[in-house]
């Protein structure tokens, strides 16, 4: 049977990555960090082993300094039933099997442990798509692959229910970021290591006509009052627990009591055939 092409170059990505360590800019995972710790003081609970899978331990031992700081590759080290807390941090989006991350950390957790994703939405820089793909049309012609396909709220909510996680939830949290200019933008995504490492890239650098032209066209389009652009990005948060006989569960249709009209002291009028 063939095996289908994978997404990611990891040596490109770990390579990406490791290039931010001189000047890094990792105020997304930073943001996702402190959302962490906002829900997690909201949960009536005190977890004693938790497990973050990141590029970036660093950036989550300020919160959780007794996690198992794990890496995001394709097999994770997690032990099966080892921890009552498992976040996975910004790396999704690379992965090459997402349902099997969420799998694998599923089968980390305890039952009735918390399993908490950060991971870039639909909307994420889609400003700079549309005008690099734009660009790179006028100036050779024709399109390479460049830009991670990233899930909506809903297809990656679904990834919960496919994975066999429990009370499952999904919101999004948009952020606007604000540059000089687009070729200020891609340098910030260099010192994020989030720049090309698709299998299917092109193995050349990109042509300077195209990075001008797509700068052009990204201020002619999207440009704020001061001259400056905006830059989207959007972090969707997935929740889900390990399956526990304890947890809540939803009523049997029709199995109600009361009706919500005399829940809420009111007249409840059928409707007419």
């Amino acid at each position: 049977m063939t095996q289908p092409p994978l997404l990611t170059d990891r040596q490109a990505l770990d390579r990406h990555r490791a290039r931010t360590a001189a000047n890094p800019a990792l105020f997304l995972h930073e943001t996702a960090r402190d959302e962490a710790q906002d829900r997690l003081a909201m949960v009536n609970r005190t977890f004693t082993s938790a497990a973050v899978v990141t590029p970036f331990p660093h950036v989550w031992q300020k919160i959780l300094p007794d996690a198992h700081m794990i890496p995001d590759e394709d097999t994770l080290d997690l032990k099966e039933g080892a921890h009552d807390l498992v976040i996975h941090a910004l790396a999704l989006h690379w992965a090459n099997d997402p349902v099997g991350q969420i799998i694998q950390s599923r089968r980390a957790l305890r039952p009735d442990g918390l399993f908490l994703c950060f991971t870039f939405g639909g909307e994420t820089l889609h400003e700079l798509r549309a005008a690099l793909g734009q660009a790179e049309i006028e100036v050779t012609g024709g399109l390479s692959p460049r830009v991670l396909p990233m899930g909506e709220i809903r297809d990656l909510g679904g990834l919960l229910q496919r994975s066999g996680l429990a009370l499952p939830v999904a919101d999004t949290m948009p952020l606007t970021a604000s540059y000089q200019s687009a070729l200020h933008l891609m340098r910030d995504l260099r010192a994020m290591g989030e720049t090309n490492a698709l299998s299917r890239r092109l193995r050349k650098p990109t042509r300077r006509a195209v990075l001008l032209r797509a700068a052009e066209l990204y201020s002619e389009s999207f440009a704020q009052d001061d001259g400056r652009i905006p830059a989207t990005f959007e972090i969707i948060t997935l929740t889900g627990w390990a399956p526990d006989a304890n947890q809540p569960k939803p009523l049997r249709p029709g199995s109600a009591a009361h009706s919500l009209a005399e829940a809420l002291g009111t007249r409840e009028n059928p409707l007419k055939d």
